[in-house]
């Protein structure tokens, strides 16, 4: 099973790579974009889909201007089975969103696999009223396979600005044995951290090409690094309360 798993990950990866190129440099622009016009990426996900969002930030060698959304009752560490009952609940982002510090000219990135609860659709249009782009990570197979569960019908797909395709089996698992009864093997964090790490590094490459110095963290453990990112960490703390 060992072999099986790497063989399907890099599967996907080359897939997604054909595939979802033009759309990933797309994003890469838009982050670009936002970074050098004085803006900040916001990332969001519930249940599993939020390790996405801790993996890109404050990241050795990843952007500095990365602001997660953790709004804790949707992660799994108060309660995993609260956590997807939340995320199904009609309404339940208008508990948060009001307190989200979203600008006009800012990215956001809403991942979502299933891409059918209402949380996620809900989030991704306000990001629009705010006027600010939204990205979504999903998967187009999974989400046509399963109705959503938003009142409009909209899945994820079709409330976000950009789509990119995960590529993830309906149920993300890709793995069969005789003597399992289900399937087993999830695909979309990995492949989601490979597709983010991706389209961040496209963008710092377009970033410089344009005369903008990308705003990079170094690794703490460098002997040095510590003045490099503390004088990032004051540009950006002001958007980004995290970092502090």
């Amino acid at each position: 099973m060992l072999t099986a798993y790497f063989e399907k990950i890099q599967e996907k990866l080359q897939v997604i790579e054909a595939s979802e190129k033009d759309n990933m440099v797309e994003a890469a622009q838009k982050v670009a974009e936002a970074i050098a016009h004085g803006h900040i990426v916001h990332l969001f996900g519930c249940g599993h889909s939020h390790i996405l969002t801790e993996e890109v930030f404050f990241r050795a060698g990843g952007l500095v201007p990365i602001r997660p959304i953790l709004i804790e009752p949707l992660m799994l560490h108060e309660g995993a089975v609260t956590s997807s009952q939340l995320e199904r609940q009609p309404d339940y982002a208008a508990s948060f969103l009001a307190e989200e510090d979203f600008r006009p000219g800012d990215v956001l990135i809403i991942l979502s696999t299933s891409g059918r609860n209402p949380v996620p659709v809900d989030v991704a249009m306000y990001a629009r009223e705010k006027g600010v782009l939204s990205i979504g990570l999903t998967s187009l197979e999974y989400s046509r396979s399963q109705p959503s569960r938003h009142s409009s019908g909209n899945h994820l797909y079709n409330a976000v600005d950009l789509v990119i395709d995960n590529h993830s089996v309906a149920g993300d698992a890709v793995l069969s044995y005789d003597k399992v009864k289900v399937p087993f093997g999830p695909t979309s964090t990995v492949v989601g951290a490979t597709i983010l790490n991706a389209i961040f590094a496209e963008a710092i490459k377009q970033m410089a090409d344009q005369g903008f110095d990308p705003p990079v963290f170094l690794s703490g453990n460098i002997d040095g690094a510590d003045d490099h990112n503390q004088r990032l960490v004051e540009k950006y703390r002001e958007r980004i309360p995290l970092l502090s």
